[in-house]
């Protein structure tokens, strides 16, 4: 029997997968180390029981002991994970930049999340950095990770994914494509690739707003680089202990937007439902495809699941409101009408008085309301068939031969959704605008927003 005698013997081993569409137009074979895998979904589950064991074999950490640590997320994952299975309480120090459903899955497991703003210097009292550290003096027998500054980060990778990669591919990687944050995962990774061939080329992909590009370009610290950024998981306002630049051969920044908008074409796309991260590597890569050749293998590194991001960058909303989602909505389609009024019926009108209104407006479908409320709705092909059948049903009232209401939905509904709601039963939608005017979209309104 092949049986795990817990959780944590399923950590590693993360499958490797070929990029068919996305990459299409590159010269070259590129892949994907899709590390989502992992029992607690990322990555980060290998180095966050690399520390907890180097932590036990030094004595850092006894038995019901409180481990400590900032994390975005996903290394809280990991060290609850371990937690649980050796029997430590977790609290872990995240920031407000982070989406909610990754505090939700650290609580989950049992973890004591706290909050801290983000946009503070880190050696402010505030910071998460700071305040990790001022638990982990105040708590007895507590342990601070450090994920930053731990060197047994990068030596997971080097003991584990550089390995796993060099037999994935029989030895014939030629890049390594990985975002940079702790630098644990790309060093430790480029480390032992680069024992096996000092020839591959180990590209880090950073965002703009972190430090990290310039300091390795220049050497230099310079806190003008940084400010504010959305993209999570990656990028520093410091430089961790766990970076060694001499293995690193190139650093590209992507913007938020760029990172966001590419994670979901490879969900869309190659059915890969990955993390911010993943986007933003892909996209660094894509950014370098000039420098690619036809013989060239590529191993990009994604790191978490898209489940942590259902309300970010694979909600229309979030993404509409940054300005990183260029669709259409029902609120495009009322604007580029010019005003036009929501032609209505009562139920007592008569049919022929619906016809008249079709004719004189030129429209198909008409809403029927009951003083506030709609009723059901009037469509001309649905009039057609019944006065065919039946001439005299001209001078019945619209409440006899009234179709199903439209749906209501929201101004800020895309016009992708809004394809789907109009069918051949449904010939249009509604939505109410702040004033609480009703307006009308049909299927020749998105045909023609289409083709606009």
């Amino acid at each position: 029997m092949n049986i795990k005698q817990n959780i944590l013997e399923t950590i590693g081993n993360t499958p490797l997968i070929k990029l068919n569409k996305i990459t299409r137009d590159l010269p070259c074979l590129v892949t994907a180390k899709v590390d989502y895998f992992n029992p607690g979904n990322s990555i980060k589950d290998r180095m966050a029981l690399k520390m907890v064991e180097v932590a036990e074999q030094e004595g850092k950490v006894r038995p019901g002991g409180t481990i400590i640590e900032c994390t975005s997320g996903n290394t809280g994952m990991g060290l609850a994970l371990a937690a649980c299975v050796k029997g430590y309480k977790c609290i872990f120090v995240t920031t407000d930049k982070q989406s909610k459903e990754k505090a939700d899955i650290l609580k989950a497991v049992g973890a004591e999340v706290i909050v801290c703003p983000t946009n503070v210097m880190p050696e402010d009292p505030q910071s998460y950095y700071s305040v990790a550290k001022r638990l982990a003096k105040e708590i007895p027998n507590s342990f601070h990770c450090n994920q930053y500054d731990n060197l047994a980060n990068r030596q997971a990778h080097y003991e584990s994914t550089g390995p796993e990669i060099w037999e994935q591919t029989d030895g014939k990687i030629t890049h390594l494509v990985c975002t940079a944050g702790t630098g644990g995962t790309i060093t430790g990774t480029a480390m032992y690739l680069k024992e096996k061939n000092p020839n591959i080329q180990v590209w880090a992909i950073d965002v703009y707003g972190s430090l990290l590009t310039k300091y390795f370009r220049t050497g230099e610290i310079d806190m003008n680089e940084v400010h504010p950024y959305i993209s999570e998981g990656f990028g520093e306002d410091f430089v961790p202990q766990n970076y060694d630049m001499s293995v690193i051969d190139h650093f590209e920044q992507v913007t938020d937007k760029d990172g966001a908008v590419m994670a979901r074409r490879i969900a869309k796309e190659e059915g890969l439902f990955c993390g911010y991260s993943a986007g933003s590597c892909l996209q660094g890569l894509m950014q370098l495809k000039q420098k690619l050749k036809k013989d060239d293998l590529v191993v990009c590194i994604f790191h978490d699941h898209g489940s942590r991001y259902v309300g970010k960058i694979y909600n229309d909303q979030w993404m509409m409101e940054r300005g990183f989602l260029d669709v259409k909505t029902f609120r495009d389609i009322v604007n580029g009408r010019k005003g036009k009024r929501l032609v209505t019926v009562t139920p007592q009108q008569t049919v022929a008085d619906t016809v008249d209104l079709m004719k004189k407006y030129d429209i198909e479908q008409i809403p029927v309301f009951d003083q506030d409320a709609i009723i059901g709705s009037i469509s001309e092909n649905g009039l057609f068939q019944k006065v065919f059948s039946n001439p005299e049903i001209r001078h019945s009232n619209v409440s006899e031969v009234m179709e199903p209401a439209y749906p209501v939905v929201t101004f800020d509904t895309t016009v992708e959704r809004l394809g789907g709601l109009i069918n051949k039963d449904n010939g249009a939608v509604l939505a109410k605008d702040d004033k609480g005017d009703y307006h009308i979209v049909t299927k020749y309104d998105i045909i023609q927003c289409l083709a606009s």
